[in-house]
């Protein structure tokens, strides 16, 4: 098949698309950005914005199924600059779907879109919407993720993911972002009582999704109009897989703790000072991320399993063993 995907030269986006491409599809890449390892692979890139109706309709032309993959991620920014990549984008994805009559849309969400800064533990997807989100982004993937949602029909078929906090080789983000503060010794770990969380290593978070898109288009009765949560199915604490994480970066477990009440009290205060002195760059902490690392949150992937067959194929274990091995080869250059 002919396949679309947005944001395909991002951290998920590469995997997805170096995926399909391995199957035989053929396919266009969509990105704000050039990324050489899409030419490298043969990949058509198209480069846009998916705010731009027209371009993005273009580009999509030709095509007979799209993964919706690019967003705008992170915990800090303007609501307008999520809400235009996020909502727009996607509202934009779906519109040029119904124009070319592609009938088949693979959304890429997030476990976010139901946080509600609150524990949670060993939930399912009934799990509903919280009244309030303290960040853009899972506000705007909410709305996203609705739409998504609504916008299954007979003539286009969709299905939502949410994988749970990606990591591995090649993330240009989270991990070197962690590396830095761990080098200066800037992490803390928000309190002391254990708290759970789930992950997914970006193999299993590409593989997920070819796997309800392959079960879209063969049995779409089993997987159209739903949202999946997909992970590891192996909880871990936060203070473990940080430690994990910047271990194979060389760097030393984290030894200092921080209060909770503190690190929420420290991201309002913040926020509300940034935001007063109309300060872009990104806090020390905010609200959101203080509510994240000091929560349990993981979920029930017993839907997934069930309905498209998921099973995480990289273990944990595997997939430090393979990050370990990248962040000595590449990042060291």
């Amino acid at each position: 098949m002919k396949i679309f995907v947005t944001g395909g030269g991002g951290f998920l986006g590469l995997a997805i698309v170096s995926r399909l491409f391995a199957e035989g599809h053929e396919v266009v890449s969509f990105s704000r950005k050039d990324y050489p390892a899409l030419h490298e692979l043969g990949v058509t890139h198209v480069q846009g914005d998916i705010s731009e109706y027209k371009l993005l309709e273009a580009a999509m032309s030709g095509c007979e199924a799209v993964f919706h993959v690019a967003a705008k991620t992170g915990v800090w920014g303007k609501y307008k600059d999520y809400y235009k990549a996020n909502v727009t984008g996607t509202e934009n994805v779906l519109q040029a779907c119904r124009a070319l009559n592609i009938r088949y849309l693979v959304f890429t969400s997030s476990p976010s879109v139901i946080f509600s800064g609150k524990n949670s533990e060993g939930k399912n997807e009934s799990l509903p919407y919280p009244k309030k989100y303290n960040a853009c982004y899972p506000h705007t993937k909410a709305i996203a993720e609705k739409l998504v949602m609504s916008a299954n029909d007979a003539s286009l078929k969709t299905v939502s993911l949410r994988p749970h906090l990606i990591w591995g080789p090649g993330d240009p983000y989270y991990i070197p972002k962690l590396f830095a503060k761990a080098k200066t010794g800037k992490l803390f770990i928000l309190g002391k009582s254990p708290k759970m969380i789930d992950c997914i290593y970006i193999d299993n978070a590409a593989k997920a999704h070819l796997q309800a898109f392959n079960q879209l288009l063969n049995h779409p009765g089993k997987v159209a109009g739903k949202t999946y949560f997909i992970s590891q199915d192996k909880p871990i604490t936060i203070e473990n897989f940080i430690n994990k994480l910047i271990a194979t970066g060389g760097f030393p477990p984290i030894t200092k703790y921080l209060s909770p009440a503190i690190a929420r009290f420290a991201g309002i205060t913040l926020e509300t000072i940034y935001h007063l002195f109309g300060n872009n760059s990104e806090p020390a902490i905010t609200l959101f991320l203080a509510q994240q690392l000091s929560t349990s949150h993981w979920y029930n992937i017993s839907a997934a399993k069930h309905d498209f067959d998921y099973k995480p194929e990289v273990s944990l274990e595997e997939g430090m063993e393979r990050l370990y091995d990248w962040v000595l080869n590449e990042m060291s250059d």
